[in-house]
């Protein structure tokens, strides 16, 4: 498996078609974003390159490669407001693996094993994110890999009828 990581500084319009059609994946939002509903859930949203630009100036996102085709992105914000453990030099995550054909395939322990490399080098002491409690895979990756959970929001996101917790999780260095 040929997977590498590249940080991204200017956006295209290529990449912003790409981030949409993932961001519009019914399948894809249910697990990376909340939504109060089910109309919520199946709305189309459109970002720009200016949106993209902007997250720029906050997030350090990384597009990841599997064999020179763009299969997701990661990125870590330092120490966001919606953070549940307030301590200072905390990175909060997420991970998306956008194409529905590279998941399950072991590239998430690898993309977060590289992210929490780039947390260190950057000098932060924890991080901390949100999976939902139907995202057993995730659940399943991120315990492997070290995090515990440290508390819940109940009630967060709509998903297959039911209304469902963000469990919170933290790993420290």
């Amino acid at each position: 498996m040929n997977i590498k990581f590249i940080l991204l500084t200017e956006p295209t319009p290529k990449l912003v078609n790409t981030f949409n059609r993932w961001g519009n994946d019914v399948n894809l939002k249910a697990l990376s974003q909340p939504n109060r509903s089910k109309a919520e859930l199946e709305r189309e949203t459109f970002l720009t390159i200016e949106d993209v630009r902007h997250r720029l100036e906050y997030q350090h996102v990384y597009l990841k490669y599997l064999d020179n085709r763009l299969i997701g992105e990661m990125s870590f914000t330092v120490d966001p407001g919606h953070l549940i453990n307030k301590n200072s030099e905390t990175a909060w995550i997420s991970i998306v693996i956008g194409e529905p054909a590279c998941r399950g395939k072991g590239i998430g322990v690898i993309a977060l094993e590289y992210l929490e490399e780039q947390v260190r080098k950057y000098g932060l002491k924890r991080m901390e994110l949100g999976v939902f409690e139907f995202n057993k895979p995730a659940l399943k990756l991120y315990q492997k890999l070290g995090y515990q959970e440290m508390g819940r929001i109940e009630e967060f996101t709509y998903y297959e009828g039911n209304m469902w917790a963000d469990i919170r999780m933290e790993k420290c260095f």
